[in-house]
């Protein structure tokens, strides 16, 4: 099987062949592992006076640095995210690098975009206008919620042509290390309804839907459920989620993806991060539906050799039976 094809298997709640899949959120650490300046890094000022020669190349090179990635370190899947090339067809500059991806690889690996359309945590300076707007004017809240989801979901239809798009990675962040920004009951009024919706239109397109969402979800956790996601990542232990109680209450439902502590990874010992690796593995792979992965992302910063232990670990005790 390719490992796309595992990693579907695993979104779909069954338990793949041989090693758990493997992938990341994103995967900072190019410059160290490969010499090369990651995608998201990538600023293309120049990108309207270059000739279609000279953006063929950059493109290759931006599709040839995530495949590099995923073969290397055995992922399965592979999540795009474009450089910023200053150019006013983003749409059309995704479908090509996707397009890029497919000729360098085939269909070894599952290809995914951001595609979330609902309210996230409000940056700080945004942060006092949401919560009057939320107060104050509630349906006006409502209506820009449904208009955000309805034009986000005519953009992939858009993307859908191509052929090239296995689904999505919702990554609007929601809660934080003690819990969500929202109460319970206002997430439900003002998030859950609209990302049922996201999620029901992807899944009519064919597409596959990941819920991303740092921090303490367990009070939000049956609403992030009901909206029906394909897989929830990054059931986070820093945001005291525990995976083997996840497993136990949602398993059955929805695939997990994640659980290793990246403030190990950053910080700990190397003994700390086996364990965090080991206890993910364990709570997480019973009966399939898990992909395994870090709680968040390989991030700017991290030392590469932390992430190369977690992944050798993976690779000598993530296997079924």
């Amino acid at each position: 099987m390719t490992p796309r094809e595992k990693f579907i298997m695993a979104l779909e709640g069954k338990q793949p062949p041989g090693l758990v899949p493997h992938f990341e959120l994103v995967f900072y650490l190019t410059m160290e592992a490969f010499g090369k300046v990651h995608p998201l890094h990538r600023v293309f000022q120049q990108w309207q006076q270059m000739t279609e020669h000279e953006r063929e190349l950059q493109r290759n090179d931006v599709a040839e640095t995530y495949v590099m990635t995923a073969r290397h370190y055995n992922h399965s899947a592979i999540f795009y995210h474009g450089p910023d090339y200053k150019t006013d067809k983003p749409e059309l500059e995704n479908a090509k690098a996707f397009e890029k991806i497919r000729e360098l690889s085939g269909m070894d690996y599952f290809t995914m975009m951001h595609g979330d359309a609902t309210y996230a945590i409000p940056n700080g300076s945004e942060m006092m206008e949401f919560v009057e707007n939320i107060a104050d004017k509630p349906q006006e809240m409502k209506d820009h919620a449904k208009r955000t989801v309805e034009d986000t979901l005519e953009a992939a239809l858009g993307m859908k042509k191509y052929g090239t798009l296995d689904g999505f990675a919702l990554c609007c962040d929601y809660c934080f290390n003690n819990g969500p920004f929202l109460s319970p009951k206002m997430f439900d009024e003002f998030v859950t309804p609209y990302l049922a919706e996201l999620i029901a239109g992807y899944r009519e397109m064919g597409y596959y839907v990941i819920k991303h969402t740092d921090g303490n979800i367990m009070p939000i956790l049956d609403s992030l459920v009901s909206a029906n996601p394909h897989a929830l990542h990054s059931i986070d232990p820093q945001g005291k989620v525990d995976i083997a109680e996840v497993k136990k209450r949602v398993g059955d439902k929805v695939c997990l993806i994640g659980n290793v502590n990246c403030g190990l990874l950053d910080t700990g010992t190397d003994q700390q991060v086996i364990e965090s690796a080991q206890y993910a593995l364990e709570h997480g792979m019973p009966g399939g539906g898990y992909i395994f992965s870090t709680s968040n992302c390989v991030y700017s910063g991290m030392n590469l050799e932390r992430y190369e232990l977690m992944h050798k670990f993976w690779q000598e005790h993530g296997h079924y039976a």
